[in-house]
């Protein structure tokens, strides 16, 4: 019922920025928790940070002060702020959205499909 559909991902310097969006479609569905992950191959999936719909923001220590998550609620919109990329922020990745399904009265979460971030030296 919701697909979200990321860009902005791309090859960048160390030192360099980017800007990632996610976008949310999809018919009945609130909103709640949005945010991103990053996956190495071969390690864990990392949560990066997550916002709420009231604007209330988390970061995972190893973005703190480097990354800003922020949201256009009009535009069902996700994005991640990058800066002072370095080479280990390179991952692929992952918005999601906890969304709460109102015909259904349920919750899921949905995933984006990815999008490649690449930091060289």
């Amino acid at each position: 019922q919701v697909q979200l559909v990321e860009s902005g991902g791309g090859l960048v310097q160390a030192g360099g920025s980017l800007r990632l969006s996610c976008t949310a479609s999809g018919n009945n569905a609130r909103l709640d928790v949005m945010g991103w992950y990053r996956q190495v191959p071969g390690k864990q999936r990392e949560l990066c940070a997550t916002i709420v719909s009231d604007g209330s923001t988390n970061y995972a220590d190893s973005v703190k002060g480097r990354f800003t998550i922020s949201r256009d609620n009009a535009k069902n919109t996700v994005y991640l702020q990058m800066n002072s990329l370095k080479p280990e922020d390179t991952a692929v990745y992952y918005c999601y959205a906890d969304v709460y399904l109102i015909t259904a009265s349920t919750r899921r979460r949905y995933w984006g499909q990815g999008t490649q971030v690449t930091v060289s030296p």
